[in-house]
């Protein structure tokens, strides 16, 4: 299944629809503005909140955590020792640990685990303007997650362009 996300939105304190291939809403990032960290919340159509997307606090290296029932799901962040430039570790709450890769900032990257092939984030499908998608490869892969792991790494992309003076 291809989710539809469009990527002018992506400020905190902004809301945006993500679709599906068919044009239905699909998820609702929250942007939770006055916040002293970064939060979105990923919402189902009908304002569940998914999952919550955080900016961990006094990390070492730059961080996301991503919750559940208030749970920690994940922290994604972006691996000390690579000789790609966009490569990032998704590490579950259980110890799993996948991989993202790729070229971050064009919107053309991947999502693995152990080498086999989970999402695949791309523009080359749409030429819709700012929009990308996010192509979940396996039917029963956690979508949601996926979403909200593209999210979060394109955001961390960002933030390290822009540098530590200008966020």
């Amino acid at each position: 299944m291809k989710y539809l996300v469009r990527d002018k939105m992506l400020a905190i304190g902004d809301d945006y629809w993500i679709e599906d291939e068919d044009g239905r809403h699909a998820f609702l990032v929250d942007g939770k503005a006055l916040r002293f960290r970064d939060t979105l919340e990923l919402k189902d159509p009908d304002g569940r909140i998914l999952i919550t997307l955080r900016e961990k606090l006094f990390a070492l290296r730059d961080a996301m955590t991503l919750e559940r029932d208030e749970r920690r799901l994940a922290v994604i962040r972006k691996k000390r020792f690579s000789l790609l430039r966009n490569h990032y570790s998704v590490v579950l709450g259980e110890g799993t640990e996948l991989d993202v890769s790729g070229r971050i900032l064009d919107r053309e990257f991947k999502v693995e685990y152990e080498g086999e092939l989970l999402a695949l984030i791309s523009r080359q499908w749409y030429r819709i303007r700012e929009t990308y998608a996010v192509d979940v490869v396996r039917e029963d892969a956690d979508a949601s997650l996926l979403v909200a792991v593209a999210v979060c790494v394109i955001r961390m992309a960002e933030k390290e362009r822009e540098g530590p003076d200008e966020s």
